[in-house]
């Protein structure tokens, strides 16, 4: 996490940054993914199958992203992606559909046939976060929207997501 963080933030300074600000204006991405139907793998199978699973859940991930960017196990199931420069939206949604459609093939984990998904949030710096913070904050904003609309998708963050949340947390 700290490692994700710290290039996130370099990723923010260099490419991050409007050029006015002192950036190269070509922007930087974070994709947050999680994997779909993970929690039944525990439960079912119990959690050194899980663990295994996630080892080749992150090799795979890594294979599909290569150079482009690093990835970080956050915690649990959850990983993220940082990329930049950001390559531009097309780019990044068919990176974005690549990672769901690798991560979704059968897994042989321990000669167990396993099966799960993949959901991935995506949030484009500069223009859908102020800091690295927010910026990561939103890709995960996203990846509950794609979660919501039906797992095993992508979604780029939009403005309304955040307002949604902040309603939510004001409900409740």
């Amino acid at each position: 996490r700290l490692s994700f963080l710290q290039v996130l933030g370099k990723a923010w300074n260099e490419h991050g940054k409007l050029k006015a600000h002192g950036g190269s204006g070509l922007g930087c991405a974070v994709l947050c993914l999680d994997l779909d139907h993970f929690k039944g793998v525990n439960d079912s199978l119990g959690h050194p199958i899980g663990d295994a699973l996630l080892v080749q859940a992150a090799t795979r991930l890594r294979d599909c992203v290569g150079a482009q960017g690093l990835v970080s196990r956050l915690g649990g199931d959850e990983f993220a992606v940082v990329i930049a420069p950001s390559p531009g939206a097309e780019a990044l949604g068919a990176l974005a559909m690549a990672i769901v459609d690798t991560l979704s093939d059968p897994y042989d984990v321990r000669g167990h046939n396993v099966l799960i998904g993949a959901s991935v949030g995506i949030a484009v710096a500069p223009f859908d976060a102020d800091d690295p913070d927010g910026l990561l904050k939103n890709a995960d904003l996203a990846l509950y929207r794609a979660k919501g609309d039906g797992r095993g998708a992508y979604r780029f963050f939009e403005t309304a997501m955040d307002v949604w949340a902040q309603e939510r947390r004001a409900l409740e």
